[in-house]
């Protein structure tokens, strides 16, 4: 009988959609069950071919068994690899798709082939063919390809981010996540290898130990500094705690519960020791984080350099540009180990100028990211001292202008979170990381005097010396050698770009937590003096009450930085009374304040502090005339300005929502109460809480919350030395005062006076006493 071509009966249409239809639901299942079909060479070539047309394989099941027939162990690849090159062709283009348009979900719908290309097990058969020398017997063991690595990992890049679970079905692979970084040894294959590392890196659940890579020292003592900047983003992601961008946001409760369950160091902490003991490498990253790079021209730089950054991904475009500069180079040209080669390659000056200087930016971002939580870390004196040694903070001074500040003018300030993990672009992500670096650099530690210059160090030495004061121990044992060259230091170059910021600018927030590491610990007035010398009071106070600024993270970073600014500080105060000279000026201020406790408690207890110590120097006529004209400390010296203080600072939080944000409320209203306790008006507080409660109605609330979070603070403190030193050098009283105070505050005798019980009725006693209850 004769028929039209291609007509089908709607019977055999149907069939023929089921029979496909059965197919694709196999290999959906087998990948699922582990029983069944598992990849396309088990289905016969006939019927893969078939069906081919009306499913929309363009080929792929096809070309995937004819793939596996061609890599048996004993063959050449050279066949293999040709048909390697036909399947990436076809994937490729999807993945620059990916790449270069805003991110889709991955879906099959999105990426036909690249699903096509996992669903009839290509990717399981990739990781095969790259692993197939290691399976072997044979003492000799066979060596593949280049290329054909390279093509192989391309192709499994391009799966990760064109289909849903791959990355995550390779990070479940142990065996294959340890055996890509012996792929890293090879030069020729080391970017593609990196980059797919990155990604399974980023979704694996468990971080990989470090000191299971195949000779790691070895291995990155092989790289060149390029390679070692790209290995720097894989290293971040091994040696960073989950969530650490998210840190404040964690209650503590929650906190102390997980230390109590991993009393052992984290495998990040391990990692961070690992890397340590890798001999010279902090010295090539501290080399890296330094070295310098061409200086871009133009007014339209930064514009120009946005413009690229649309268009690269993560790096990767750039890199692969500059791999190609690289390998022209070495065609000319003996190779070199170090950045050398890139500046010989033709088409390296061929770049334009801003991505050789957005290439440059970015190894540094994770150059100094990688530092920075080193710096935070268990290890942190020794990796201070290695920094200091290898001359990390002169290095970053000799850059600052050139690089890290440029001066340029640009109308679209990009203003960003202060998330560090945010998705900007790479010369703001550059910046941040560079502050951040320096807030973790001097915080709490005695090396924050590198910051400056011989000069500036003799200008701290001149201020005590005026002021018949001894010379910070610290400061005296700075070794001059490794301090700052040049006019400023790196300190001074901040504060200059800081007053030029606009008022909401993000940077704002990083640059004030960068300068208030420098005052914290224990209270220097010459490092104060030397900071109001150059204005930053009147700075800070225009940005608070003129300015206009509406950012909360801004506002808090300038609230603590004053308060370390201003802290027993009397010439503070006279200069702070100098600005705010008007009721309206002084009215602002008190509401910038009010308006958020949890972001100016620390200005508060600065302020109370302050005025207790004062009001002890009444034989001084200095503080004694300030004391009389400053309206802070006049308005702080009423006591019922201190109790609506205390009042609002003991009703915001509680035991449940406590996080390392908020818990300097508690801390604040303890200093108030412990001042109190000093004057014998202990007693007088605690009334006037009690007080507080029946006339709003709540009897029992107040006091009984407070006792809960005085109960949350002895387990907190008592078990912490760390914590309990910087309590005790923020506000020079000893910590066995603190203990005391709080002792006697939760003291069990409803009798005494200074003890919280005795002021809550029977009726309302504990109303809350099973919330600490483990």
């Amino acid at each position: 009988m004769a028929t039209l071509q291609g007509s089908e009966s709607p019977l055999t249409g149907a069939k023929r959609r089921r029979c496909q239809g059965n197919i694709v639901t196999k290999f959906a299942s087998s990948r699922v069950t582990g029983r069944g079909f598992s990849r396309g060479t088990q289905l016969p070539a006939g019927l893969l071919q078939e069906r081919d047309k009306r499913a929309k394989w363009h080929g792929i099941p096809n070309l995937l068994q004819k793939l596996y027939e061609s890599s048996h162990p004993n063959s050449d690849f050279s066949q293999a690899h040709s048909l390697l090159k036909v399947l990436s062709s076809q994937l490729s283009m999807e993945a620059m798709s990916f790449v270069t348009e805003d991110r889709k979900t991955s879906q099959e719908s999105t990426f036909p082939n690249t699903y096509t290309f996992d669903l009839f097990g290509g990717v399981d058969l990739l990781v095969e063919i790259l692993m197939r020398p290691t399976l072997t017997m044979q003492k000799k063991k066979p060596k593949m390809n280049d290329d054909l690595v390279k093509d192989c990992l391309s192709v499994l890049y391009n799966c990760c981010i064109c289909t849903e679970g791959v990355t995550r079905s390779l990070a479940a692979r142990d065996d294959f996540v340890l055996f890509l970084f012996t792929l890293m040894t090879n030069k020729k294959t080391f970017l593609q290898t990196a980059t797919l590392i990155e990604d399974i890196l980023g979704v694996k659940k468990e971080m990989i130990h470090l000191e299971g890579i195949p000779n790691l020292s070895g291995l990155v003592q092989s790289f060149d500094q390029q390679q070692l900047a790209n290995f720097c983003r894989i290293l971040s992601v091994t040696i960073s705690e989950p969530d650490v961008g998210n840190d404040d946001k964690h209650t503590l409760l929650a906190k102390n519960a997980q230390q109590k369950r991993n009393a052992s160091p984290s495998r990040a902490e391990v990692n961070q020791v690992t890397l340590l003991n890798i001999p010279g490498f902090i010295e090539r990253l501290c080399k890296l984080a330094t070295r310098k790079v061409s200086e871009a021209t133009g007014a339209n730089f930064l514009q120009e350099l946005e413009d690229w950054y649309t268009w690269l991904d993560n790096a990767l475009v750039l890199d692969a540009l500059m791999q190609m500069a690289t390998e022209e180079a070495e065609q000319s040209s003996t190779e070199s180990s170090d950045e050398s080669s890139l500046t010989t390659s033709p088409l390296r000056h061929r770049l334009p100028q801003s991505m050789k200087i957005v290439h440059e930016i970015m190894y540094k971002v994770e150059v100094l990211y990688v530092l920075c939580v080193l710096l935070m870390g268990r290890q942190r004196n020794q990796v201070h001292k290695m920094l200091a040694e290898f001359r990390l903070i002169p290095g970053l001074n000799n850059l600052f202008d050139k690089l890290i500040w440029r001066k340029y003018t640009s109308s679209n300030h990009v203003v960003h979170g202060q998330n560090e993990n945010c998705d900007c672009s790479p010369e703001i992500s550059f910046k941040i990381q560079f502050l951040r670096l320096l807030q973790s650099f001097s915080d709490h530690h005695e090396n924050k005097y590198l910051l400056l210059n011989s000069q500036e160090l003799n200008e701290l030495s001149a201020i005590s010396m005026k002021a018949n004061i001894p010379e910070v121990e610290a400061l005296v044992n700075t070794d001059r050698s490794l301090v700052c060259d040049g006019k400023k230091g790196l300190l001074t170059r901040l504060l200059t770009v800081m007053k030029r910021e606009p008022p909401d600018s993000s940077f704002r927030f990083w640059q004030a937590r960068a300068v208030e590491s420098f005052l914290r610990g224990a209270t220097s007035y010459a490092d104060q003096m030397f900071l109001l010398k150059r204005g930053l009071l009147e700075h800070i106070l225009y940005c608070i009450i003129d300015s206009g600024c509406t950012s909360r993270d801004v506002l808090q970073s300038y609230f603590d930085l004053l308060g370390e600014l201003m802290k027993f500080n009397i010439d503070a105060f006279k200069r702070f009374n100098k600005y705010v000279n008007t009721p309206e000026k002084f009215q602002t201020f008190l509401t910038q304040i009010n308006s958020s406790l949890v972001d100016s408690n620390m200005l508060v207890r600065c302020i109370v502090l302050s005025l207790d110590r004062f009001e002890s120097q009444t034989e001084d006529v200095k503080v004694v005339e300030v004391l009389s004209e400053c309206c802070l400390l006049s308005y702080m010296a009423r006591v019922e300005n201190r109790l609506a203080f205390l009042f609002r600072l003991v009703n915001i939080i509680n035991v449940q929502t406590l996080t390392q944000e908020n818990v300097s409320c508690l801390n604040t209203s303890l200093v108030i109460l412990m001042l109190a306790r000093r004057k014998a008006k202990l007693p007088f507080y605690l009334n006037a809480l009690r007080e507080k409660e029946y006339a709003e109605k709540y009897p029992g609330c107040l006091l009984n919350n407070f006792h809960n979070l005085l109960r949350f603070w002895q387990r907190h403190y008592l078990n912490k030395d760390k914590d309990s030193t910087c309590l005790e050098n923020s506000s020079c009283i000893p910590f066995s005062y603190w203990k005391e105070t709080v002792s006697v505050l939760l003291g069990p005798d409803r009798t005494s006076l200074c003890a919280i019980t005795s002021y809550i009725d029977e009726p309302f006693v504990d109303l809350d006493k099973d919330l600490l209850e483990d």
